[in-house]
């Protein structure tokens, strides 16, 4: 998980159908840093019908997920990228703040009403009733932490989160 600014980009003939190589200036790194404490490059599928993703040259500085292979970063529709300054505050916070707290989770779309955790350890993600994607009030707002007993749930707020409540009502 990185921000970044793409600075180029270079289309491989790798594979059948090309991979995008996009130089990108590191500046700040969330997650990753054991695997690969720098990043220059990020791969992607050279096509959106394959799932690669379109990101423009010295425009905008983009937080950027995705996984290493074989040494290299691949991101793709699949795994959550953003242009930084849509990001919302409370996903900046999240950042840097509180996302770390759910990395025991397990978040779990609900794409059709009633749904239920099957363990202590899932949040029920609900944009997926309204929104499609990153896009909704939940993902925008609220981030799936770890509490007492292992215990996941939803949490919004400014202060550190409360580590004595085992579940929250929002969202």
């Amino acid at each position: 998980v990185i921000r970044a600014k793409v600075v180029g980009k270079k289309l491989m003939k790798d594979g059948p159908f090309g991979t995008m190589r996009y130089t990108v200036k590191q500046m700040k790194m969330y997650r990753g840093f054991q695997i690969m404490p720098h990043v220059q490059y990020i791969y992607t599928e050279a096509s959106e019908s394959l799932c690669g993703v379109k990101l423009e040259v010295n425009k905008y500085q983009y937080l950027i997920t995705g996984r290493v292979y074989e040494g290299k970063v691949y991101t793709g529709l699949c795994n959550w990228y953003e242009k930084w300054d849509r990001l919302t505050l409370s996903q900046r916070k999240g950042l840097n703040h509180r996302y770390h707290l759910g990395c025991g989770c397990k978040i779990r779309p609900c794409y059709y009403l009633p749904c239920f955790a099957t363990s202590k350890n899932e949040c029920i993600w609900t944009d997926m009733l309204s929104n499609f994607g990153h896009s909704g009030y939940q993902a925008k707002h609220y981030a799936c932490i770890q509490r007492v007993e292992g215990y996941c749930s939803w949490y919004r707020g400014w202060a550190p989160p409360d580590k004595t409540i085992i579940n929250a009502t929002d969202p």
